[in-house]
């Protein structure tokens, strides 16, 4: 399995770092079956998260054709609360039309990558949609043989582009209504696993989702072996669109 985590200007970088390491770590104890690169929509370069100013180096461009894994991550600044939609609350960025398509979207210049850090969560995320990063994603989400995986705000990228309509997914909790207006249909659980979409809720749960897709992609002895490395125990029931539904409890 080859993994592509994207990189954005203003991503965070727990979202991005945390299922790097647990993959490549699976890859190791796999004896290189799972391998993965970071990746940006523009191609190599080095990429400004919204945490402090640190910058990771994408090596690579985005090409859903290579990959068999797209690891989509969130965005890090300043939260703000939303209050009269996601036209109030994304300002001047353009917002996704779900269904429309690729490029159908206004355009608008992106923030220097020097301006990401301390802008506000949903301006960073909608900045990614003046990207080639949807027309990517688009692509990918179109491959059957590709999972796209998001962790925290990375599934708000995905559903303001359109391309979560109808699907089961996460994301933090503080934009789950934001999630569910796109037409998604959101579900509060640390990682939701819809077949060929696995999303992850809050920030740390990266970690958790990596861990899932190992045991999914390499087997459960691959992904035990990474927990004992790491000393960290999964949170949580992967919820699945499966099973009779609960009753009321």
């Amino acid at each position: 399995m080859h993994a592509q985590i994207v990189l954005f200007d203003g991503f965070d970088p727990l979202d991005v770092v945390a299922p790097f390491e647990a993959l490549h770590a699976g890859g190791t104890a796999s004896g290189g079956t799972v391998t993965v690169e970071l990746v940006s929509a523009e191609g190599a370069r080095e990429v400004v998260s919204g945490t402090g100013g640190l910058t990771l180096r994408a090596t690579a461009a985005l090409d859903p054709e290579r990959a068999d894994l797209v690891l989509v991550p969130g965005a890090s600044g300043r939260v703000t609360e939303p209050e009269d939609g996601p036209e109030e609350i994304f300002g001047e960025a353009p917002v996704g039309i779900p269904g429309a398509a690729p490029g159908t979207q206004p355009a608008q210049r992106g923030a220097a990558p020097a301006e990401a850090a301390g802008q506000p969560i949903p301006v960073l995320i909608g900045r990614t949609l003046t990207t080639r990063l949807p027309a990517l994603l688009r692509a990918a989400m179109a491959d059957p043989s590709v999972t796209v995986a998001t962790v925290c705000g990375g599934s708000l990228v995905l559903a303001l582009a359109g391309l979560l309509e109808g699907r089961h997914a996460t994301t933090h909790h503080l934009g789950l209504d934001l999630l569910d207006a796109t037409g998604a249909h959101a579900v509060r659980a640390r990682v939701v696993d819809d077949g060929d979409l696995v999303t992850g809720a809050g920030v740390t749960s990266g970690l958790d989702l990596a861990l899932h897709l190992l045991e999914r992609e390499a087997g459960p002895r691959i992904a035990h072996a990474v927990e004992e490395l790491f000393a960290h125990e999964r949170r949580g029931t992967v919820w699945r669109d499966r099973g009779p539904a609960p009753a009321a409890l």
